[in-house]
C-alpha cells in the first residue's frame, strides 16, 4: 500500500490521482483569483489602499536621499573645517613676525600660540615697535609671573586680537593690533624716498644736523637712549643726514623724528621715535642755542 501511494504503477492509477477533487479544486480556485485579478485589478487596488493609508508614516525615498546627501554634504564640510584649520595652525605658528600672523588669519578664526612663540614674535621687535603692542615689563610678567595658561590669537576685520588666558579660562590681558599699527610696526624704520619739507607735519620743526646733535649732546647721557630709542635704523643707512625733522604732535607717548639723508643725489627720511618727555628736553635746547 505504501509502494502504491508513492508509485503509482498504471496509468489509471495516476489519471485518479491527478484528476482527485482536491487537484480540481485547487485549480479551480487559482483559476478563479487570477481571472478575477485580471478583471477587477484587486490586488493592486488592495495593496494601493494599504501603501495610501500607510503613507504619512513612511519616509519618502526623495527625503532619504536628500537626508543621506545632507550628512555627506555635513562630513565634508567639517572635515574641510578640520583641514583648514589645522593648516592656519601650522601656517601661524611659523610665521616669524605679527603681520605674518595677522595675513595667516582671517576674520573670525583663531588659533592658540604658544608662549614661546609669542615671546620670539616680541623679541625680534625693535625696541620702539615693540612697546607699541606691550609694555616688556608686563610682557614678563605675564609670561613669569602670572597665571597665564594659554595665548589665544583671533583674527579681525581691524587686524588681530590676542587675549592672554589664565588656567580658569579668564581673560587677564588683551591686545588689540590694527593693521594700521601692523604696518608700522612693520615699515615704521624703513627709509622713505622724500624730502622733509614736504611733509606737513615737520613744517616749522626741521633743523640742520649741526643743531639737532649739538643740543643733543648737551642732555645728560641717560636721556639719549629715550630720545633716540632705536638708533639701528640710522645706522643701517647709508648717506649722509642733511636734515632733522620733529614731528609736531605725541602719540602713545612718543614723538616721531626724521632724519632726511642723501646718497648720489638722492634723498630719503628714516623716522625713528623718541620719549616725549625726551624730546621736548631736546627742544628747549635747540631753541636756546638758537637764541
Amino acid at each position: 500500500m505504501i509502494r502504491q501511494w508513492y508509485e503509482p504503477l498504471i496509468f489509471s492509477e495516476w489519471m485518479r490521482r491527478a484528476f482527485s477533487f482536491l487537484n480540481i479544486a485547487v485549480f479551480m480556485l487559482t483559476a478563479t483569483v487570477v481571472f478575477s485579478e485580471f478583471r477587477f485589478d484587486w490586488f493592486e487596488t488592495l495593496v494601493g489602499g494599504y501603501l495610501e493609508s500607510t503613507n504619512d508614516s513612511r519616509p519618502e525615498t526623495g527625503a532619504i536621499w536628500e537626508a543621506g546627501k545632507q550628512t555627506a554634504n555635513a562630513q565634508e564640510y567639517l572635515n574641510q573645517i578640520i583641514n583648514k584649520r589645522e593648516d592656519t595652525r601650522q601656517i601661524a605658528h611659523q610665521a616669524a613676525s605679527f603681520i605674518d600672523l595677522s595675513s595667516s588669519l582671517l576674520p573670525g578664526e583663531w588659533v592658540t600660540l604658544e608662549k614661546q612663540q609669542f615671546k620670539t614674535l616680541y623679541m625680534a621687535l625693535e625696541k620702539s615697535m615693540a612697546v607699541k603692542i606691550m609694555d616688556p615689563v608686563q610682557l614678563v610678567w605675564l609670561l613669569n609671573g602670572s597665571t597665564l595658561d594659554r595665548i589665544f590669537c583671533e583674527g579681525s576685520l581691524e587686524g588681530i586680537k590676542v587675549y592672554f588666558i589664565d588656567s580658569e579660562n579668564r581673560v587677564i590681558q588683551q591686545v588689540d593690533l590694527k593693521k594700521e599699527d601692523l604696518v608700522e610696526i612693520e615699515n615704521g624704520e624703513k627709509p622713505l624716498a622724500g624730502k622733509l619739507v614736504d611733509m606737513d607735519g615737520f613744517q616749522g620743526r626741521i633743523y640742520s644736523p649741526q643743531n639737532f646733535f649739538n643740543a643733543l649732546f648737551e642732555l645728560p647721557g641717560d636721556i639719549i637712549p629715550d630720545l633716540i630709542a632705536n638708533p639701528k635704523a640710522l645706522l643701517r643707512q647709508e648717506g649722509k643726514i642733511t636734515g632733522v625733522g620733529i614731528w609736531n604732535e605725541a602719540k602713545n607717548g612718543y614723538i616721531k623724528l626724521g632724519f632726511e639723508f642723501e646718497q648720489a643725489g638722492v634723498k630719503q627720511i628714516v623716522f625713528v621715535k623718541g620719549r616725549e618727555w625726551a624730546v621736548w628736553q631736546l627742544s628747549l635746547n635747540i631753541r636756546r642755542n638758537k637764541d
